[in-house]
């Protein structure tokens, strides 16, 4: 048995009773003992920040693949082994189950494994004792600071650089104003991506592309990447410059394993997530997008980059999750009004909250601003409506729930999909259109 503090046995029998100064650490590390340390078997990835941690590391994943490197993946939306794909309850599993998963990748063949790190796993040392070949991380913004998280910012911002404590190689984005707070107790080897002359490997001519029934990005590659030095051109099959970094990222971890810049493009140019800006049509030039963007930074920095794209419309259809900081909620509302043509306020897991009081704390900060809005608080009839009023040119945008397939009404979970709920009405609104062309004839 093992115990924080000295405890008193029912009875004589013989038990071990081991007392340590922290119970998480060890259980770590007899997790790892168990298994037969399978990190140590694998090349091991860790990826942390507030955005992007779930692109970069599909991201990853496809261009180790590409190389022929087979890799397992754990994450906000699934766990892949090698030998079965699961859904993730968490972005980052506890020690037992994480070492489980290392395990399975292991046996199966996997040579790598890439894997989320948020910052709760680093505060409850759920990642111990592994030690990354090499550590990522995307951005960090006022986030998750809460009673049940973070007290403040200064504890979410020491919680995520623990990776940099924990891996032989450090890839960060140079371009974060507080990178900093990440790096100034790291014991890698850091280099840095991004925009900014000053990175080691960076992104020239940015430029967005919008194609038949797709948005995507095109940007050049230059610069020091340690294992390789890439130079040249990268088509991405994901919208905005934020992909662009965080492909970024997932370039410069691959090079430093010695993979070529062109195998990293073949698999960019296909790369794809699940409710990642994940993009639906309902003819060439009228296009659903379905995003996890959950905040007032993340909305924000999807609808401006969605406004490089020259839309005739923008659309948003967003709500905010109950029990959570209600200045999240405001803080979306004022990213929408600001760089929205059109809002359609619904819910999203009101939790134990009632979904009007969450919408009526939105409205308030959405009038402030002249952008039209309308409220519908059942979500499936929000997006079939915003489905249906899509025009020529425009782009819609569903936000706050991505990859989630359900809905947390009260103490309830229910099976709900924006995905579903996207392809479902357009279906509708084709059979619509396809009845009205051949009711059109006259007599």
């Amino acid at each position: 048995m093992v115990c924080g503090r000295e405890i008193r046995l029912q009875e004589e029998n013989g038990t071990a009773v081991l007392i340590t100064g922290d119970v998480r650490r060890a259980m770590g590390a007899m997790a790892a003992a168990f298994y037969g340390y399978p990190a140590e078997k694998l090349t091991t990835v860790g990826v942390t920040g507030t955005k992007g941690k779930t692109t970069v590391s599909y991201m990853i994943r496809a261009i180790l693949e590409e190389a022929g490197i087979r890799t397992g993946l754990i994450g906000t939306v699934e766990i892949r082994t090698g030998k079965e794909i699961l859904k993730s309850e968490y972005t980052t599993p506890d020690s037992i189950q994480l070492q489980k998963y290392l395990y399975d990748m292991a046996e199966s063949g996997c040579r790598a494994a890439v894997i989320e790190v948020s910052s709760q796993a680093m505060k409850l040392e759920r990642t111990w004792p592994v030690y990354f070949d090499y550590g990522v991380f995307t951005n960090i913004e006022e986030d998750h600071i809460s009673p049940l998280e973070h007290p403040d910012f200064a504890d979410y911002a020491a919680c995520k650089a623990k990776l940099f404590q924990r891996c032989r190689v450090g890839l960060v984005n140079g371009d974060d104003p507080d990178l900093f707070l990440i790096t100034e107790k790291a014991s890698c080897r850091i280099q840095t991506f991004g925009f900014g002359e000053g990175n080691d490997l960076r992104a020239e001519s940015l430029c967005p592309m919008r194609m038949p029934g797709a948005l995507g990005s095109e940007f050049r590659v230059r610069g020091r990447a340690g294992g390789s030095d890439p130079d040249g051109n990268v088509t991405l099959s994901m919208p905005g410059d934020f992909n662009c970094r965080n492909a970024l990222a997932a370039v410069s971890v691959c090079s430093q394993m010695g993979i070529p810049l062109e195998t990293a493009v073949k698999a960019l140019r296909k790369v794809s997530v699940p409710g990642r800006q994940q993009t639906f049509a309902l003819d060439a030039s009228r296009l659903i997008l379905v995003d996890y963007a959950h905040n007032g930074t993340g909305l924000r920095v999807l609808l401006k980059s969605l406004r490089s794209y020259r839309p005739s419309g923008l659309t948003c259809v967003f709500g905010c999750g109950g029990g959570r900081d209600p200045g999240r909620r405001r803080k979306m509302g004022e990213a929408a009004a600001e760089y929205a043509d059109r809002i359609i306020i619904t819910s999203d897991n009101p939790r134990n909250e009632a979904p009007q009081d969450i919408i009526r704390d939105i409205i308030e900060e959405v009038s402030k601003f002249e952008t039209p809005f309308r409220v519908i608080e059942d979500r499936r009839q929000a997006i079939e409506e915003a489905v249906r009023s899509c025009r020529a040119g425009e782009i819609t945008v569903i936000c706050g729930k991505g990859h989630e397939d359900y809905q947390i009404l009260g103490n309830f979970k229910i099976h709900f999909d924006d995905r579903e709920t996207v392809r479902s009405s357009i279906e509708k609104v084709k059979n619509e259109q396809n009845y009205n062309r051949g009711n059109s004839g006259g007599c």
